[in-house]
């Protein structure tokens, strides 16, 4: 029976994420699962994670293949429940998107279509993780009003004076626009209107029922700029052949491959976009004598050897010290949606550092790194590496940061002129050490030297600033002994 099955759709997996890409599954059609059991690995741009099943019973569909990229909202899994017959997943469908009226055709197709689009705040939320900032974040059950919405809209063009307005969900409520009793449209293509000042009353929409598309925001966006009607004839050719494998129009080159941008290299792809399109940094550097830095190790790891921090964390401490003391430095620069401007401070640090992987650059935090040692500093360094890479870490573990340590000296070089991990409002980069030339108490000696550089977000402070935490850093590296006795 229909009434039996239990359509499970893929939650929000925390920090606002839209999509995930499915890596595995761990249950198989027919499996007799239980609450809390997981299902499925899927990988997003934050970490990889298992996902749970909030249902019991018996696995009847798996919606989706290993390799598949899912949006959030979208269906994930249906179970049909403990003890329930053994109806066929076809036949248990609709009763997932039951709102009490057949739909049409053309409305389910509309529904469909704002279900995709609406990918902000799903309300759907992962156990144990939360859905931010949305007013809908204390949902305990599935959304079913986007199909009734959509649907009463289709029979309001049909007759105007039979149907009253319906009552809608908060989440759905905040998308309708007054006068336009069809136009449901997604927040995310209301906050592309909003950001680029196009006004929805004037905009008809191109979609089932009167639904305005992302498609319809950015044709009026566009529209002062170039015929709304040219653009897609003319590209279309060049993306059908670009498709095929054929010439490049604009390099005369053939195409070898084409690769989506998903995952990882999506989200640092989005961050490091906004960083330069928001941020107006600023960026200094200093050469430092690490010598006293690597003989001070070197006589721990005598002493120790299977107990000295490594190199990265010595720095780290220097680094919430040097925090502690230009705290403008570990701060975040909001502005709200009235214009008005606040630079937000926080009672501690949250250390974030650059780290490898397969998936590519990620940047785990050390939580509340401000009251570690750097014997603690390395462990937990070395406990998020491994994770990061295992693809197992938390989103919070990921999106937490106040200020980064970025170590490209390990890659080989010397400098970097970083860009800002956004929201954050500072970065320091630590190049690779090797011996120089350098002048000690008048002599020329060779040195183990390396350059610090310090990107900082200019509005959240001056040179000045950025200068006394640069130069605190590079006196603790020249001078560790002094510099950890008074920490």
């Amino acid at each position: 029976m229909s009434s039996d099955m239990q359509v499970f759709k893929l939650p929000d997996l925390g920090e606002g994420l839209t999509e995930a890409e499915l890596v595995n599954w761990l249950v198989a059609v027919g499996d007799e699962i239980v609450v809390d059991q997981p299902i499925a690995e899927v990988e997003t741009a934050k970490s990889m994670v298992e996902v749970p099943s909030p249902y019991a019973g018996t696995v009847a569909e798996l919606h989706g293949e290993a390799g598949q990229t899912l949006d959030v909202g979208k269906p994930l899994i249906s179970i049909a429940r403990a003890g329930a017959g053994s109806g066929s997943p076809a036949a248990a469908a609709p009763a997932a998107l039951s709102s009490g009226i057949e739909a049409s055709p053309a409305v389910e197709a509309a529904a469909e279509t704002y279900r995709t689009e609406e990918k902000a705040g799903s309300g759907n939320v992962l156990i144990g993780y939360g859905t931010p900032g949305g007013a809908t974040g204390g949902r305990t059950r599935p959304r079913k009003a986007s199909v009734a919405v959509v649907d009463r809209a289709a029979e309001r063009v049909a007759e105007p004076a039979a149907v009253a307005e319906p009552v809608l969900e908060p989440a759905v409520a905040g998308t309708r626009i007054p006068g336009k009793l069809s136009a449901v449209i997604s927040p995310l293509v209301r906050k592309m209107a909003r950001d680029h000042g196009v006004s929805l009353d004037a905009i008809e929409g191109s979609g089932a029922s009167g639904l305005i598309m992302r498609r319809d925001v950015e044709a009026a966006i566009s529209a002062p700029e170039a015929p709304v009607a040219a653009a897609p004839i003319a590209e279309a050719p060049a993306v059908a052949s670009a498709a095929a494998g054929a010439v490049d129009g604009r390099t005369g080159l053939a195409v070898s491959a084409r690769t989506p941008v998903r995952g990882v290299r999506k989200a640092v792809a989005a961050n490091m976009t906004k960083s330069r399109s928001e941020i107006p940094e600023a960026t200094v550097w200093v050469d430092v004598d690490a010598t006293a830095l690597l003989e001070m190790r070197a006589e721990l790891k005598k002493r120790a050897p299977h107990d000295t921090p490594g190199l990265l964390a010595f720095i780290a401490r220097f680094v919430t010290a040097g925090l502690k003391k230009y705290p403008a430095l570990n701060t975040r620069f909001e502005t709200a949606a009235d214009g008005s401007q606040e630079i937000v401070g926080f009672d501690g640090i949250n250390l974030g550092f650059a780290a490898q992987t397969d998936r590519g650059l990620v940047v785990p935090s050390v939580r509340n790194a401000h009251g570690m040692s750097a014997r603690e500093l390395d462990a937990e360094i070395r406990r998020l590496t491994a994770v990061a890479r295992d693809g197992k870490a938390t989103p919070a573990e990921l999106g937490s940061g106040t200020f980064t340590l970025n170590n490209y000296g390990v890659f080989g070089v010397d400098g970097s002129a970083a860009i800002i991990n956004y929201p954050e409002v500072a970065m320091l980069g630590v190049g690779r050490i090797i011996d120089k030339p350098w002048v000690v108490n008048g002599e020329l000696a060779v040195r183990k030297v390396t350059e610090l550089t310090l990107a900082f977000d200019h509005r959240v402070c001056d040179g000045e600033t950025a200068a006394g935490f640069l130069r605190y850093v590079a006196d603790a590296i020249e001078n560790p002994g002094g510099a950890l006795a008074d920490m």
